[in-house]
């Protein structure tokens, strides 16, 4: 585990430049925000948090952990659809931001290619600037255009997976990237040799899993991304619609078709506007957490979630793929065969043995937050 003795902290301090309020910790991108803020903290790093405020408000627990907190209001106009820069890196800039920043020299932290409106700014060229990528961000985008069912939204992602990509080149300002999965860690060192991969900070400090069985099957993830509700409506349709195995589908603004869809069997239930609490529950109760995806981006924190507290756990191939996870799930990628390790494992009692087997993988890896913020610190302060 991380210690403040690992690490020469004294005096040390930096900026982050934040997409959103990363509190609550609720959906992925915040999550490891947050959880990495509280990591730095743990190592005697001050911080001093930059955040674009769309809607989330201001955060007495985030002023806790943090020297200071700085609040922008995210300029949301449509009128920024038809600059040349993503839409979502334009309505991220602040004169404001810019004023602060330049109070002192310390490292600056760029959370996502959303908040890199001034990584190419002259004005912090003598800085120490290190951008810590979430996705490969038009390739995401084109995903949410490709399921996407409204014309006007698949339009938007589609036109802006295009200004993503072509904007990939500002990386080259940075002296350092932080690529969240091994996959994306190759794609970013074309782009800038000083790439490393710090995986995804989380809430888990050990693995905290309760032996024997649970009496449902779990899928949750937010579900008015569309890529969630893809794979939630794939669940219903094609692996749950002839099995007798209750299916828990557990997440917030699910879409008419998706509550539609599970309305039609008696085996499935949608659970809708349920806290943060309530979604690690359910995670922890449930005898197996099913997690497909199409989208093969980053790595998701809920497969970490399900890893760190939860029983079996079924997954397809890009959920998976060059994770290092593999030997702790079960790997299904056709319904048949998630139907097959679904009826094997449902009545199959969860192990000390398999607990420690999760153990020895997990705790004090590189997907323990100790070492990822030993991994980002030494890119802030080499």
């Amino acid at each position: 585990m991380f210690s403040k003795s690992m690490f020469n902290s004294t005096k040390k301090e930096i900026e982050v430049i934040a997409f959103d309020v990363p509190y609550p910790p609720n959906y992925g991108g915040v999550i490891d925000i947050y959880f990495k803020i509280k990591a730095f903290k743990k190592a005697g790093i001050k911080v001093n948090l930059h955040c674009f405020e769309y809607g989330r408000k201001t955060s007495l627990e985030l002023e806790g952990l943090c020297e200071n907190v700085y609040y922008y209001k995210r300029n949301i106009s449509k009128t920024n659809l038809f600059r040349r820069r993503p839409y979502i890196v334009v309505t991220r800039s602040s004169d404001e931001l810019m004023k602060n920043l330049q109070k002192n020299n310390n490292p600056i932290l760029f959370e996502g290619l959303h908040s890199c409106y001034y990584l190419d700014d002259k004005r912090l060229k003598k800085r120490r600037k290190i951008v810590r990528t979430h996705n490969i961000e038009h390739d995401y985008y084109q995903s949410l255009a490709q399921v996407e069912k409204d014309i006007f939204k698949k339009y938007y992602f589609s036109n802006e997976a295009q200004k993503l990509k072509r904007y990939e080149k500002i990386l080259s300002n940075a002296d350092g990237i932080a690529a969240i999965s091994m996959h994306d860690k190759e794609y970013f060192s074309k782009k800038l040799k000083n790439t490393r991969t710090v995986s995804a900070f989380h809430s888990n400090e050990d693995v905290d899993i309760e032996e024997g069985l649970g009496n449902y099957v779990l899928y949750h993830g937010s579900l008015a991304v569309g890529e969630n509700n893809e794979a939630a409506l794939f669940l219903i349709e094609n692996v749950f619609n002839d099995i007798d195995i209750p299916l828990v589908i557990a997440g917030n603004r699910p879409s008419k078709e998706l509550k539609d869809a599970a309305e039609k069997h008696k085996n499935i239930t949608l659970k809708t506007d349920i806290t943060t609490s309530d979604i690690y529950k359910l995670i922890k109760n449930a005898q197996i957490n099913i997690l497909p995806t199409f989208q093969a981006t980053g790595i998701k924190l809920k497969l970490l979630a399900a890893l760190y507290t939860g029983r079996y756990c079924i997954v397809n191939k890009p959920m998976i793929e060059n994770t290092g996870l593999e030997s702790l799930c079960i790997i299904s990628n056709q319904p048949e065969e998630m139907k097959q390790s679904l009826l094997e494992n449902f009545s199959k009692p969860f192990t000390e043995k398999e607990i420690y087997k999760r153990k020895q993988l997990l705790n004090d890896s590189k997907y323990s937050n100790g070492y990822n913020i030993t991994q980002l610190l030494t890119m802030l302060f080499p």
